[in-house]
């Protein structure tokens, strides 16, 4: 039986486009992704505002573009694909994370998920008996969810980045699923997090013609995230088929034991859905980096406020009191406290000096002057030149903050299912 193998490359702004055709090529995703048919690059965008490390960089999705036409593939069956949530606004994100920018340059379909042209079906109807198997997904959703029609039958590539995450301890291909494969209602798995991220997987193998994914730890977050964290610059790139390994490998690059501090690895490399023992893993490319170890502290030794509350919310003290209303009408309490903490207090008066800090790396210098960046067949040039980047003004931030507030709410599922309901009762007729 073939070990799993995950590729890991060192790279830097000069040979970052080369790096991606190489860490792909090592990884063989040649093998995996199916030249005749349609592919998803699932972009990860786990914040509206560049925040580094947190969402997937503009160098990755150009690099892993340029590797796949570079290796034939067919443009016209290559799309972007993005989700929704209650918090995130995903296509503010991709302006502001400078996603939309590759796309359209490359002249690629941009795909959201939730738009309503998007078919989502019965998870029996696309995995059939698959569902029996469930850990925990039948009991979350006891009438049942939906899944995108148009994954079936395509190639996914996850662009996940290497960072914490304080429900998982850290995330990274398994968790890049969660978006795009749930319907709005997926914070009700939160409880169960980890054994939903095993679902998702299982339904991902039965689903995909191919699964890829491809890592970016030009930036790293460590901390309290997949937001609020401290960003540091580590110029490696990992890239597996096996979405378990490649996880595994971030892990223990980041100092975790993927086996015994992050229990969706030891879920799923129970089951046999990949392999979350690094001993058993072949490493791929550069072996030095890959055997470093950056000694993060992790998501749970400063956290902030609001994450101290949801893990009170979700599995402590709170649980009984507030758990349950994010399964009403009155879950859209917990979406604007969210966006009132991380956009309208966290981000100007914290994040901004994270963010400043980071814009004078060449990483950072890169992403501010993409638009005029020029490009070699290796990399971006002379980067450190650049100019600084700017950070948005606390008052700028707080206008952004209150506009995402108010989509928050127009679009809470909650909202919008009582809107269609009103709709599909029509007008009463008088007697």
């Amino acid at each position: 039986m073939n070990r799993s193998k995950v590729a890991v490359v060192r790279t830097s702004p000069e040979t970052v486009l080369e790096d991606y055709h190489r860490v792909m090529n090592l990884a063989g995703y040649g093998d995996i992704i199916d030249q005749s048919v349609d592919t998803a690059l699932k972009v990860n965008i786990s914040w509206h505002f560049f925040y580094p490390g947190s969402s997937t960089t503009p160098w990755q999705l150009e690099g892993v573009i340029r590797a796949m036409k570079r290796d034939g593939y067919d443009p016209a069956l290559i799309h972007a694909c993005h989700n929704r949530t209650v918090v995130i606004d995903a296509r503010l994100g991709e302006h502001e994370n400078k996603q939309i920018h590759v796309i359209q340059a490359h002249g690629l379909r941009n795909i959201h998920l939730y738009d309503d042209d998007v078919e989502w079906i019965p998870i029996g109807e696309a995995v059939g008996d698959l569902a029996d198997d469930f850990l925990c997904l039948n009991k979350v959703y006891p009438k049942g969810f939906s899944i995108p029609r148009r994954f079936l039958g395509e190639n996914i590539i996850h662009l996940p980045t290497i960072k914490t995450h304080i429900f998982t301890t850290m995330t990274g291909a398994m968790k890049n699923a969660f978006g795009g494969l749930l319907n709005e209602h997926r914070h009700w798995t939160h409880p169960v997090i980890h054994e939903t991220l095993v679902d998702l997987l299982m339904i991902q193998q039965k689903i995909h013609r191919g699964v890829f994914a491809v890592m970016d730890g030009t930036f790293a977050g460590d901390g309290p995230g997949p937001r609020c964290m401290i960003p540091y610059v580590k110029n490696v790139l990992l890239a597996s088929a096996d979405q378990v390994a490649i996880d595994a490998v971030a892990a223990k690059l980041m100092g975790f034991d993927p086996l015994s501090d992050v229990k969706f690895i030891r879920l799923a490399h129970e089951r046999g859905l990949g392999c979350g023992d690094p001993a058993e893993i072949e490493i791929v490319g550069d072996s030095v980096a890959a055997a470093e170890n950056w000694n993060f502290v992790g998501p749970f030794r400063k956290m902030t406020f609001a994450s101290r509350m949801q893990h009170q919310i979700y599995w402590g003290r709170l649980n009984r009191w507030l758990e349950w209303s994010l399964r009403t009408w009155l879950a859209p309490w917990a979406y604007i406290a969210s966006v009132v903490y991380h956009d309208l207090f966290w981000y100007p008066v914290f994040g901004r000096g994270r963010v400043r800090a980071a814009l004078s790396s060449s990483w950072g210098r890169l992403f501010y002057n993409w638009e005029n960046a020029h490009s070699t067949e290796s990399g971006y040039l002379n980067t450190a030149q650049y100019p600084a980047g700017r950070v948005r003004g606390a008052w700028r931030l707080l206008g952004m903050g209150i506009k995402i507030l108010w989509t928050c709410i127009r679009e809470a599922p909650e909202i919008r299912s009582r809107k269609r309901r009103r709709v599909d009762a029509g007008p009463i007729a008088r007697t």
